[in-house]
């Protein structure tokens, strides 16, 4: 019978899983020390095996602990903090510095007797004369104010009042306060909100998921706190007492973010003052709010 071939990779499989037997022996007396039995595969595999945990060890090493400083790009955040810190001190000791020179030059030449020179006299225009034209706004431009300060534009009101909220309606406003509205929305009398009344100490609540973009407190309305929703919403509550939420918070629709208050020239019983805006435009939140 004719010899069975085997493939090249056949071959080279079965080499690597012959067995070697690696052997110490004493010089001296020949005597077995340490014998140790290993195929070409075992020992690939081990050598991969080492590989691998060595790397894992090292970069674990470098990525959690001070050793990572030691590397170039990588460094300490209070380190960075101390370098901004003191560039911010050494820029406003410059600024003093500067004065300060500005102001003794100023009194040696006061003491000196020298007179400050007299400044150059700007080149007078003379391309035309101005002072006849008439800078009285136009009844077109006077129309165009009202229009837009009305939230009416004639050639687009439809669109205005219909297409341009319609994707409110897919949005569900959480009632910021559960009372009595004592004044309603009027673009005319430009109250751009509703007015709600309820128990003292009552929560605030934000009608949507949002961003606090501003927190503080006003001459005429009080402490105000104003949120960024999606979409280009946001919604404003005045008059508060108490604000719960900083600038830059994210709030839930449904969380307290203020205390119902008196607050402001323009109030006078507490109650909250609340707002709805649409891409600039002010709404009126009653039709889309249940109180």
């Amino acid at each position: 019978m004719s010899e069975k071939k085997y493939s090249r990779w056949k071959i080279f499989a079965r080499e690597l899983q012959n067995k070697y037997r690696l052997v110490i022996l004493n010089d001296d007396t020949f005597a077995e020390k340490f014998s140790l039995r290993l195929s070409p595969l075992g020992l690939i595999i081990l050598f991969g095996a080492v590989t691998i945990v060595m790397t894992t060890f090292v970069i674990s090493t470098i990525a959690f602990t001070p050793l990572r400083e030691y590397i170039p790009g990588y460094g300490n955040v209070n380190d960075r903090k101390d370098i901004i810190s003191l560039r911010l001190m050494v820029d406003s000791l410059k600024n003093k510095i500067d004065s300060r020179d500005l102001y003794i030059n100023n009194l040696l030449k006061v003491f000196s007797g020298k007179v400050e020179e007299k400044p150059i006299k700007p080149i007078k225009d003379t391309v035309g004369k101005y002072s006849a034209l008439d800078l009285n706004p136009s009844k077109e431009d006077l129309k165009l104010r009202r229009d837009i300060e009305m939230n009416q534009f004639a050639p687009t009101n439809n669109k205005v009042t219909s297409s341009h909220f319609n994707a409110l309606n897919n949005y569900f406003f959480f009632s910021p306060l559960k009372g009595i509205i004592t004044n309603s929305y009027n673009l005319k009398e430009e109250h751009f909100g509703v007015d709600i009344v309820s128990k003292e100490n009552e929560f605030i609540k934000a009608t949507l998921d949002g961003t606090v973009v501003f927190t503080g407190f006003t001459y005429t309305e009080g402490y105000v706190i104003q949120i960024q929703h999606a979409n280009n919403i946001n919604s404003i509550y005045k008059h508060c007492s108490i604000l719960n939420k900083k600038t830059g918070d994210f709030v839930k629709a449904g969380e307290s973010i203020a205390i119902i208050g008196n607050t402001g020239e323009n109030t006078s019983a507490p109650h909250l003052h609340f707002e709805i805006w649409y891409n600039g435009f002010s709404i009126d939140p009653q039709n889309y709010v249940v109180f």
